[in-house]
């Protein structure tokens, strides 16, 4: 009868650790999953393939961003927000970063709690949402400025963890952006 209760234990470790984590890497981002656009092609949408990618990004948020009251994101400059990268951009910014304070909580509490290496879309995500939180605490004051720039740095010091345990995982890490 021990054996037997060792051997579920055994068999109920396994399934658990096998998964938890998918559980895990999928509640990062569950919106990712369910993007309310009709193409299927923008369901869990990726921006960062190539360099060019992570270049192309970078001039997303150079070219300014406009934020509407209604909190829709878009690239002011037309001739970068008539490219088809521009429409995943949209999509990310708009249909899967969390923007509200107990969603980025929810996202941060995650995130300190994440085993191992964060995937390479989940990090992009990250950094957009952390980009935002940074927009709206230069926009708000008072406490609201103190709870943004609070948001913004749990999602700082997450994304810094995550950056040391890559760099001490695999020491020519490829992460980027």
């Amino acid at each position: 009868m021990c054996w037997k209760t060792v051997l579920l234990l055994l068999l109920y470790y396994n399934a658990h650790a096998t998964v938890a984590p998918r559980w895990n890497r999928a509640m990062l981002f569950p919106s990712a999953h369910r993007v309310k656009r009709s193409s299927a092609a923008l369901l869990n949408p990726v921006l960062q393939k190539s360099q060019d990618d992570v270049d192309l990004l970078f001039e997303f948020l150079l070219g300014e961003l406009e934020i509407s009251d209604d909190l829709k994101i878009s690239v002011r400059d037309e001739e970068l927000a008539s490219m088809r990268k521009a429409m995943a951009f949209d999509t990310l910014c708009n249909d899967v970063i969390p923007k509200s304070i107990p969603d980025i909580r929810r996202l941060s509490a995650r995130l300190s709690g994440y085993p191992g290496m964060l995937k390479k879309e989940d990090f992009e995500r990250t950094v957009l949402t952390m980009v935002y939180t940074a927009y709206r605490a230069a926009k708000s004051q008072g406490h609201q400025k103190d709870t943004w720039a609070e948001s913004f740095v749990h999602l700082y010091k997450a994304l810094k963890h995550d950056l040391m345990f890559s760099s001490s995982q695999t020491p020519s890490s490829q992460r980027t952006l």
